[in-house]
């Protein structure tokens, strides 16, 4: 699988991602005579498709109410398990990822929640009523079994989950990938309640050898540790929490606040959750054999920061995650598991 997962963009500063999952990933593959820049005649060539939608799924874009998100079904009557899949912060609505987990047996709501179509064009404040609507539409829908729902969200996106888990009913079972557990740059808020955000100081962003800007210290102190008022009250959440981290993300010090929240609900007498930490590991952890997105640009800054990450720990570190995850949800959502783990 290297020839994937060690795939470099042509650009620099490029992300892979599959906007269209109705078609495949197609990489064409070419063996040429000799070694090195002066590559001789082309002695044979392939193409190898890669399926984002497997057979039998089925795709329904959701407009309903405020909420804008496609759910994928798995083949067969139902009902299913459900998630609710969240990416973080770029905005739009990304299918992939959900898409999948489809294939494996889960209805899976990609979820928007800004920068697509009627919805806000910028993320000003985080109100989870509207999140509260997308997970009242899965529990209501004839094919998704409850009596719970699973959220799975990578940064923003997971510390958007977090604070579902925490503020809102029928939550059975929450994945974070590299999230922080705080409410970063803008306020969360519920009905009358609101955390405030940490905030950050530009100032401690630091230049890389490599010229890239590195803005892993540039959040705010967590002063209180595990009682900040900034934290989310993940001690509230009904389900069990699952946290993926790489050890070398360098969005935020995703490690340490992984052990500021199993901390934290410690503190108020709830069991010490599973954290699964990944050597070698940056921010991006996707399903497996993605290329690893070492840097890219940033949608706030506007310039290119890293990211983190070795291709070769983080593409296994890809691989056992996405394991992980599946095990997680099948065994809190009561899913079944038909196919080898690692393939997509």
């Amino acid at each position: 699988m290297g020839l994937l997962w060690a795939l470099e963009p042509e650009k620099p500063f490029w992300r892979f991602l599959k906007r269209d999952v109705r078609t495949p990933f197609a990489v064409e593959l070419e063996v040429l005579d000799g070694h090195g820049p002066e590559a001789g005649r082309l002695l044979g060539r392939a193409v190898h498709e890669r399926d984002f939608l497997p057979p039998g799924v089925r795709r329904e874009p959701v407009r309903v109410g405020r909420v804008r998100a496609t759910l994928f079904l798995p083949p067969g009557p139902g009902s299913f398990p459900g998630i609710i899949d969240i990416f973080g912060l770029g905005g739009g609505l990304l299918e992939y990822r959900a898409s999948l987990l489809a294939g494996h047996g889960f209805a899976t709501l990609a979820l928007a929640y800004y920068d697509f179509e009627d919805l806000p064009k910028q993320l000003d404040n985080i109100h989870l009523e509207y999140f509260e609507e997308a997970l009242c539409y899965m529990l209501q829908h004839p094919q998704v079994k409850g009596p719970g729902i699973g959220l799975l969200g990578i940064s923003l996106g997971a510390d958007i989950c977090l604070s579902m888990a925490s503020f809102l009913k029928n939550v059975s079972a929450t994945v974070s990938i590299n999230g922080s557990a705080f409410s970063g740059n803008r306020g969360i808020h519920y009905k009358q309640t609101r955390i405030p955000p940490l905030g950050h100081d530009l100032r401690r962003t630091k230049v890389a050898f490599s010229g890239l800007l590195d803005i892993v210290d540039i959040r705010n102190d967590t002063v209180g540790g595990c009682e900040n008022p900034s934290m989310i009250p993940i001690e509230k959440a009904q389900g069990p929490i699952l946290f993926i981290v790489g050890q070398d993300d360098h969005n935020w010090r995703s490690e340490l606040y992984a052990q500021v929240a199993s901390e934290r609900l410690q503190t108020h007498g709830k069991e010490k959750p599973q954290i699964i930490s990944y050597p070698g590991t940056g921010h991006y952890i996707e399903p497996p054999y993605f290329p690893l997105c070492p840097a890219s640009f940033h949608i706030l800054l506007n310039k290119p920061v890293m990211w983190g990450g070795q291709p070769r720990p983080h593409s296994r570190a890809q691989v056992d995650a996405w394991k992980q995850i599946l095990s997680f949800f099948c065994k809190h959502l009561g899913g079944t598991q038909k196919r080898a783990f690692p393939k997509l």
